[in-house]
């Protein structure tokens, strides 16, 4: 896994920040470098080139879900069910936590742009549902799981309802008499309904229990 130092992670935050807002096109090196505080050359020196350093922000936030993933394949002792609930932990945890970064990622595959971003995003979400696949046929190979398990819809399920869930979340604060919640308590209660939830529907879609 890459190591960056702290200069590094700042510019690439901020330009995350930059193309969920205004899209990759849309963003400048110099809007970049205005909003980390850095000169141009700075940018340049470190990531060579805007899409370089879009490339470098997709390992940067892809390679720990990816790893993660690995781990889990791995992994002797857990059953197949648990192990899809940690993945449902992981995903709605990066999810809550890097919100520029799901932005970019829903932006670009509704816009069907074929530029560089859709190159890294369709990268990206290939190794981790190679990974999630084995995964699913690691349980129906010991019989605990259904056959006939469509993966990139079960994945649609879980980003689209955790994203969505994010993104109008004001609406469900209101709907449930929460607003004098604090914000930490809030998302806090929201990562526990939405954990819950989730998991309790894909028990029941891959598993024969009752």
């Amino acid at each position: 896994m890459m190591e960056y130092n702290e200069k590094q992670v700042a510019i690439m935050e901020k330009a995350e920040k930059l193309f969920a807002e205004k899209g990759f096109a849309g963003t400048s090196v110099r809007d970049i470098a205005d909003e980390a505080g850095v000169n141009l050359a700075m940018i340049s020196y470190y990531f060579g080139s805007k899409e370089k350093l879009l490339e470098n922000i997709f390992r940067f936030r892809g390679e720990n879900i990816t790893l993660q993933l690995e781990t889990m394949l791995q992994n002797k002792i857990m059953t197949s069910l648990e192990k899809v609930d940690q993945m449902i932990d992981r995903y709605v945890e990066r999810i809550m936590d890097q919100q520029s970064f799901y932005k970019i990622m829903m932006r670009e595959q509704i816009a069907k742009n074929y530029g560089p971003m859709h190159k890294q995003i369709r990268q990206l979400i290939t190794k981790n549902q190679e990974l999630i696949r084995q995964l699913i046929e690691e349980g129906q190979k010991k019989g605990e799981f259904k056959k006939n398990i469509d993966v990139p819809l079960m994945m649609a399920v879980l980003i689209g309802t955790t994203g969505h869930m994010i993104s109008t979340q004001h609406f469900y604060r209101e709907l449930n008499g929460m607003q004098s919640m604090t914000n930490e308590k809030f998302q806090a209660h929201l990562r526990k309904k939405l954990t819950y939830h989730l998991k309790s529907l894909f028990k029941a879609v891959l598993t024969y229990e009752e």
